[in-house]
């Protein structure tokens, strides 16, 4: 399993952070996703055989939102 964090800009409210908890839980490889709001972070472990961190980047970016940085954990 593979372990990311990302803060992401515009992450500031329960409905934020929950369109973007759903977004990383519906790519497919997905293990288990947390949102942080009070750091404005996203963190997540997948299977690196079913998605790469791209695949999670893009589906936070097609909401809208943007990536400041991303980290592996």
């Amino acid at each position: 399993m593979e372990q990311w964090k990302m803060i992401v800009s515009g992450l500031d409210s329960q409905e934020s952070g929950k369109k973007i908890l759903q977004a990383l839980e519906s790519v497919w490889g997905i293990n288990k996703a947390e949102i942080d709001l009070k750091h404005r972070e996203a963190s997540f472990s997948y299977d690196s055989r079913m998605a790469s961190r791209q695949d999670f980047e893009q589906a936070i970016l097609d909401l809208g939102y943007g990536i400041e940085s991303n980290e592996q954990q």
